[in-house]
């Protein structure tokens, strides 16, 4: 992410200096179209034989003497603009690598099972992000047959979320309601949250949704055990409901940030039912490419400078670890501290009498005459009482 603050750094300045151009052009122009215009006004109310030729000229020189500085000014400026938007084209050949292929293997997608998958990816993310026209036509044009069953889940996802964008909760509600036991398998909060937010929104109406609001109330019965204190403070803002809720200490009840957050939760908690991520995978890989793929390069030109091309094959491996930060954790690894190799199940992690852990290759490799010398301690032991642990 450096690369595109470094880009859009140069962008800024070149912005800046195209509105203070525009600012000083336009002030310096009008200002001699000021001065030529009371020039000529005065000539057509006294007319040239009245004047005094030698003032007229001396008043002409001057005129056009400021009207030709004005234009080499403009002139200058505008070609120091032109090198500041070069800049720009420098700074992205400086940050951004036009060739990015060298980092990806080659055969990659080379087989029709392979394309299959990656447009099988996209059609599923143009589905979550309700964009189902696009989605229909690449399948078409790709040859993707997206079975019937897979699409309805993301199409009434998105009717509500839709439906939930306008603040309309009611194709909500009848979906929790819908699938009340095995959101509370999950301990879903949603259903609450969606009576709660529509409780709110008929306080919003004023003194005259009073009585609605009450026998609305009476949704939140299943819910008292585990949000009695909420409860509590949305009945306790009726008594003010004649005076607005907005003027009372149960103001921050009408905070707008609530809609986002209830379509946050109902596309957790419907993604989970469906056995889905919440965020698509396409969106994620890309992000973790954008992320990884300049320290991939880096490594590319470092193996090319080095002559030692045998170090990374292109295979499902890389030469170094690349953090991606905790966003992209989802399931625990573990990295040998010796050999510097993610453990895998040919090669899993192994524990040592001391409470150092390795894996398993480090192990035999550290072993010597029947005897481990553990690299940290170090503690002689047996390597047979090493132990495999599982994360």
């Amino acid at each position: 992410m450096e690369q595109c603050a470094c880009v859009e750094r140069e962008l800024e300045k070149v912005l800046h200096r195209f509105m203070t151009y525009s600012h000083q052009s336009e002030e310096r122009l009008d200002e001699l179209l000021r001065n030529v215009c009371e020039l000529r006004s005065q000539l057509v109310a006294f007319g040239v034989q009245d004047a005094d030729l030698s003032v007229f000229s001396q008043t002409m020189t001057q005129c056009c003497k400021e009207i030709k500085e004005t234009v080499q000014m403009l002139a200058s400026k505008h070609k120091d603009i032109h090198g500041s938007v070069s800049k720009v084209g420098k700074a992205i050949d400086r940050n951004f690598d036009a060739e990015v292929s060298a980092v990806v293997a080659e055969t990659v997608w080379d087989t029709p099972e392979r394309q299959k998958y990656l447009s099988e990816t996209i059609v599923e993310h143009l589905y979550r992000q309700g964009m189902l026209n696009v989605a229909e036509d690449l399948c078409q044009e790709s040859g993707v047959v997206i079975d019937m069953s897979m699409k309805q889940p993301f199409l009434e996802l998105n009717r509500i979320l839709e439906a939930l964008r306008t603040q309309d909760l009611r194709p909500a509600l009848e979906w929790a309601v819908t699938n009340r036991q095995r959101l509370l398998d999950l301990n879903s909060t949603l259903e609450f949250k969606l009576h709660r937010l529509y409780f709110i929104s008929l306080l919003n109406g004023g003194i005259g949704n009073q009585m609605e609001a009450l026998q609305y109330a009476r949704h939140f019965q299943p819910f008292a055990a585990q949000h009695q204190r909420d409860i509590q403070i949305l009945m306790g803002s009726l008594v003010y409901l004649r005076h607005g809720i907005e003027n009372s200490p149960y103001r921050t009840l009408l905070e707008t940030n609530q809609w986002a957050e209830i379509c946050n939760i109902f596309t957790r908690d419907a993604c989970a039912l469906l056995g889905l991520s919440v965020e698509s995978p396409l969106s994620v890989s890309f992000a973790s490419g954008c992320m990884a793929l300049p320290v991939l390069m880096n490594i590319k030109q470092v193996i090319e400078q080095r002559q030692c091309s045998g170090v990374w094959t292109h295979k499902d491996e890389l030469p170094i670890e690349i953090d991606l930060g905790k966003k992209c954790w989802y399931h625990s690894v573990f990295a040998c501290p010796i050999l510097r190799q993610q453990t895998s199940e040919s090669n899993p992690p192994m524990k040592l009498i001391c409470g150092h852990v390795i894996s398993r290759d480090a192990l035999n490799k550290l072993t010597n005459a029947g005897k481990l010398k553990c690299p940290y301690c170090p503690m002689e032991q047996n390597p047979s009482d090493a132990k495999q642990i599982y994360f």
